[in-house]
């Protein structure tokens, strides 16, 4: 019984932890993609809708990226390299 409540403890800090990995990547990859689009030399240096939402997008991206690789690690699988 003591045994599953560790679990179970250890598996919400866990998420908990996964949780808020994702958000700090979900940002970081919304943040460089506006910084790029606003300061790269070429661009028109406005953010516009089509820059928004390719942000959002990077951002959902390294969102799953950084929760798929947790996730794998978790497990104890081996990568594909």
């Amino acid at each position: 019984m003591v045994e599953q409540q560790q679990r179970k403890i250890l598996g919400q800090a866990w998420e908990n932890r996964r949780r808020r990995a994702g958000i700090i990547a979900f940002v970081a990859g919304l943040v460089m993609t506006l910084a790029f689009f606003a300061f790269f030399p070429g661009l028109p240096h406005v953010i516009d809708w089509g820059a928004i939402l390719v942000a959002l997008a990077v951002g959902g991206l390294a969102r799953w990226a950084c929760q798929s690789r947790m996730t794998k690690s978790a497990s104890g699988e081996p990568d594909d390299r």
